[in-house]
């Protein structure tokens, strides 16, 4: 009986010994995790004001008849008497290109209680034009409407080569964001610390002031470009030095 006891006790004691050395060596390589770098996210905004150097005009010619072929037909004439109007004054065919084409039956007797019939067709060619000299854009606009353009859908101004503005929109955006968190951290009594992240949103977004008009009371036409803005904005986030 003693001897089972004296058994007993030395099978638990070497149990409890070996626990204890598990234990230790866990501890010991474990990760010692670090502890959180407070950080700061902002928003940064730039802006860049420029002179445009090239329009975009959306222009087109709508035409009636009494059938598809007839209304395409004369259409058809038309355009084609318009481009060669664009060429002359200067537009070249890379400039120049067929944005939207249809032809549809125009219905009529829906108001009448009577069975709809078809009364003609419309045809319909639009046509968006680079004009890279501002100087005449006024010119070229009376010129197109002078040979059968009679609908304008829109003028607007933009870049040739956008990106100087783009990279001085972006320098800018990035010297604001770190003026914001500078800002904000200095004002709770820290210091701002290095980048950990930066994150571009937005882009090249110049205005497009846009008209609609019929061309046929337009008469000389008066065009004013501004300036266009390109923009950018960044998130960064900064660490925060205690």
């Amino acid at each position: 009986m003693r001897i089972l006891h004296a058994t007993l006790i030395a099978t638990l004691l070497s149990a409890t010994a070996l626990t204890a050395v598990q234990a230790q060596t866990v501890a010991q390589t474990a990760p010692h995790s670090a502890p959180q770098t407070a950080q700061i996210t902002v928003t940064g905004e730039g802006v860049v004001d420029g002179i445009p150097d090239i329009a975009t005009l959306s222009l087109g010619v709508t035409t009636l008849g009494e059938t598809a072929v007839a209304a395409m037909a004369s259409n058809t004439e038309a355009l084609n008497a318009v481009m060669a109007r664009l060429k002359a004054a200067g537009i070249g065919d890379r400039d120049m290109q067929t944005t939207n084409l249809s032809i549809n039956p125009n219905w009529t007797g829906y108001d009448s209680g009577v069975r709809p019939r078809i009364d003609g067709y419309t045809a319909s060619n639009q046509l968006t034009v680079r004009i890279r000299d501002l100087d005449g854009l006024g010119q070229v606009i009376d010129a197109a409407i002078q040979d059968g353009a009679n609908t304008l859908n829109g003028l607007s101004f933009g870049l040739s080569e956008p990106r100087p503005a783009m990279d001085a929109a972006r320098k800018a955006a990035v010297e604001d964001a770190r003026a914001r968190a500078t800002l904000l951290v200095e004002a709770a009594g820290a210091t701002l610390g290095p980048i950990v992240s930066i994150t571009e949103g937005g882009g090249y977004v110049p205005p497009q002031p846009m008209f609609r008009q019929s061309a046929d009371s337009a008469g000389a036409v008066p065009v004013a470009a501004g300036e266009v803005a390109t923009t950018s904005s960044v998130t960064v986030v900064f660490e925060i030095a205690q």
